[in-house]
């Protein structure tokens, strides 16, 4: 239960700080943007595949960057905004 509520919380701060760096507005949801952290991690975990499972700065800053690559993703497919 409480690995759910730890992706939720950093699915949620990933997903802010994606939103804020992305360039333009990005109109989603409190649930879209937790989502989009949590895909974000999950980008980033398999671009890495390194098989870590500890905090670290950098695992936060890949999934950020893949929090990015999906809104831009989801914009170039026409999906959302």
């Amino acid at each position: 239960m409480l690995n759910i509520i730890g992706a939720i919380i950093s699915g949620l701060i990933v997903g802010v700080l994606a939103r804020f760096f992305y360039p333009g507005a990005v109109d989603m949801g409190w649930i879209a943007t937790i989502l989009l952290g949590i895909g974000g991690s999950l980008v980033a975990g398999l671009v890495s595949s390194r098989g870590q499972r500890d905090f670290s700065r950098a695992g936060c800053l890949a999934s950020i960057i893949g929090a990015i690559v999906l809104i831009f993703l989801g914009r170039l497919l026409g999906i959302g905004a």
